[in-house]
């Protein structure tokens, strides 16, 4: 059985927090959701520049394609 990680997934916004798209994948790969969420005001801070009224993050189970790129 292969370990499950997750991506923290960054979502812009319009101002009423509808209407939300993707915008970027954070490149860590976390171990839980719990590690996830907690990092989630770092990365929110690191990704200040996107152009958008309101940012939210999304903890998301990486795609196995994802966890394994990240291994090699």
């Amino acid at each position: 059985m292969q370990p499950i990680f997750y991506v923290m997934a960054i979502l812009g916004c319009g101002d009423a927090g509808t209407g939300c798209e993707t915008v970027r994948t954070a490149p860590t790969l976390y171990a839980s959701p719990m590690a996830c969420r907690a990092a989630a005001s770092d990365v929110l801070l690191a990704n200040a520049d996107l152009d958008y009224p309101m940012l939210r993050i999304v903890c998301r189970k990486a795609a196995r394609q994802a966890v394994l790129r990240s291994a090699s």
